[in-house]
């Protein structure tokens, strides 16, 4: 579990707007050392804009965001060589085999060569790649691409890592690799950063779990935590993370008029 005194992600009244409407809307919060922070949140609710401010791919109209103690717009460089990022669709060279991939993300990071030679036989053995490690990409399946690309996350060893829907399209194996991995980073004091829409992995896997609505954070907790301010709020008790979604960001008047029309 995470020291809850050792923050490595940091949002201050992030900011984020396209003319008058705001895609991310005073959103502040703290990801710990050794955490897996579920990130949840409708369709166009701010989720991928959050994201892509964290990892530096999008200016903030105003707050901060610091990673392992760094200003992701003020000294982005020291952010980025603590930060690992696997987007929503990942965009890989789809000529060069797994090995290139590898060798080429460590030579962007300026790594030793013997390390990512090291590194790399350790990740691909890791995601089960070993023996694809010499085929293109493009021959990849899109399960293994996903592991490709989270391997590339993961070569320089970061602190924090970033990931948009990490599961989205794997079968139910490689998701459940994917999570028993992401579980050992944390373990080993590293912060994971992840979005989903599949309620039941961030139930099961996340420490804690923040949801965003239309630009706002409405709810931060664990899940023990969440499931009191459903009780306070509604009388019910030992709710499941759809219903507190639902029920926080306005879908259980559609989920209501399902179960009457089954």
């Amino acid at each position: 579990m995470s020291d809850r005194n050792f923050p490595l992600i940091e949002l201050t009244r992030l900011v984020k707007r396209y003319g008058d409407k705001a895609a991310v809307d005073d959103v502040s919060l703290e990801v710990f050392s050794g955490e897996i922070f579920g990130f949840l949140g409708p369709n166009g609710a701010g989720k991928t804009t959050t994201i892509k401010m964290i990892v530096g791919l999008l200016q903030p109209t105003s707050g901060t965001v610091r990673v392992a103690g760094y200003d992701v717009f003020q000294d982005p460089l020291q952010a980025k060589f603590v930060t690992g990022y696997v987007p929503d669709e990942p965009n890989l060279y789809a000529k060069l085999t797994g090995r290139e991939m590898l060798r080429f993300v460590g030579d962007l990071y300026g790594m030793e060569r013997a390390r990512v030679e090291r590194r790399s036989e350790e990740l691909l053995r890791l995601f089960e790649l070993t023996q694809a490690g010499d085929d293109p990409i493009d021959s990849y399946s899109h399960g293994m691409q996903q592991k490709t690309a989270l391997a590339c996350a993961l070569l320089h060893d970061p602190r924090i890592l970033v990931l948009d829907e990490p599961t989205v399209g794997l079968d139910p194996r490689s998701a459940r690799l994917i999570k028993d991995i992401l579980r050992q980073i944390a373990d080993r004091g590293a912060a994971v950063f992840l979005s989903t829409h599949i309620l039941e992995i961030a139930e099961r896997m996340c420490d804690r779990i923040g949801i965003i609505n239309r630009g706002r954070l409405i709810a931060v907790g664990s899940m023990e935590e969440l499931r009191r301010m459903e009780k306070s709020q509604t009388g019910r008790e030992g709710s499941s993370l759809e219903d507190i979604f639902l029920s926080l960001t306005g879908g259980a008047e559609y989920a209501e008029i399902a179960e009457v029309l089954e």
